[in-house]
């Protein structure tokens, strides 16, 4: 049977193991240990540093999650709400998904924050997406409205009352280094760390390196074809710097392992990464699709969350850790009740 087809990667998750809250401190999250001799092991992220060698290399997303689901009116008062995709070319223009998208005919402007802020709908182009570009009635630039009267995209498996986050919300679903404002979704493998874990780190003489992938709306987007292959990636917009591209080259050079901090930073990675294993910087946009078969050129182990059955995600990890030992793996977490998802625990692969 082909690795190829959806269905292989599907399993079943009672309800309550997805995470709808975070740990009550970051580093309290468990982590799931597979390790090169085919054994798991159940350890807590706290350990993370004393279970990483001196001379590891993480690699993590600093991408930020900006406010980017805007709640507003138009003209007349019918309600109207965006989730911001990305920044096009222009002053403050958007790619957005709309809803609803009946009435936003090209001109139509919306609202938000009685008109502190305003969207003027240039385009509408199926699949409830729309290009419209801001503009401010108050105080401030683009992103210091935003940052008032936006709020977190969370995951739509992550339920709150009134479909709102909650303030708390605005840090936790947010990793300690996130700096590059331009994320709708968490690099979530990311949230487990701490100043503290990182100075322990730093101590084991492991290293950080960073990279940027603004995460889009699509990591949530099922695959709805019968095989992988004929599933087709959103685009994201990545940077790989210099420095980060030099010292994953040079611990490739010296032996020592590169280890990604979850899918995204994998993706970014692996897209500027040629055939003979040497890493280029750069930036541009990725549709990266890593599924069972892929020979990984950049990384020799990852550290992810739990992912959703039937997704690109699963696909990922599968390819990495093989699908059959990841299909056992989460039915050891199911048992072991971890919890799932954005807000739930980790899992370190180590092939």
């Amino acid at each position: 049977m082909s690795d190829d087809l959806l269905s292989l990667y599907d399993y079943d998750l009672p309800p309550e193991l997805i995470a709808q809250r975070p740990a009550g401190k970051r580093d309290e999250s468990r982590l799931l240990l597979l390790a090169g001799d085919g054994k798991s092991a159940h350890r807590s992220f706290r350990e993370l540093p004393e279970i990483l060698c001196p001379g590891d290399l993480l690699v993590r997303n600093n991408t930020r999650v900006i406010p980017a689901r805007l709640r507003g009116k138009r003209p007349g008062g019918g309600k109207t709400e965006l989730l911001l995709i990305h920044r096009l070319e222009g002053d403050e223009r958007w790619l957005c998904l709309a809803r609803p998208t009946s009435h936003l005919k090209p001109g139509k402007q919306i609202f938000f924050g009685e008109g502190r802020l305003v969207a003027t709908v240039e385009e509408r182009l199926g699949e409830g997406k729309v290009t419209v570009s801001f503009g401010t009635m108050d105080a401030g630039g683009f992103m210091e409205q935003l940052e008032s009267l936006g709020e977190v995209p969370l995951p739509p498996y992550i339920s709150r009352g009134e479909d709102k986050p909650d303030t708390s919300d605005r840090d936790r679903y947010q990793t300690i280094y996130a700096s590059e404002n331009g994320a709708v979704a968490a690099p979530t493998a990311g949230l487990h760390f701490t100043p503290k874990i990182d100075a322990a780190l730093a101590a084991r003489g492991v290293a950080c390196a960073y990279l940027t992938l603004h995460v889009g709306p699509g990591t949530f987007r099922p695959i709805k074809t019968e095989r992988l292959s004929e599933h087709r990636m959103d685009e994201e917009y990545y940077i790989v710097p210099e420095e980060t591209a030099a010292a994953v080259n040079a611990a490739k050079q010296e032996g020592r392992r590169v280890i990604t901090v979850g899918t995204t930073s994998t993706r970014a990675l692996e897209s500027v990464t040629d055939e003979t294993g040497y890493v280029h910087s750069g930036r541009g946009w990725t549709d990266c699709f890593i599924t069972p078969g892929y020979r990984f050129r950049a990384i020799d182990g990852l550290l992810t969350n739990f992912h959703l059955p039937r997704s690109s995600l699963l696909a990922l990890v599968s390819a990495l850790a093989g699908r059959e030992r990841i299909v056992e793996a989460y039915k050891e977490a199911v048992t072991e009740k971890y919890r799932f998802y954005s807000y739930g625990d980790a899992m370190l692969i180590l092939p």
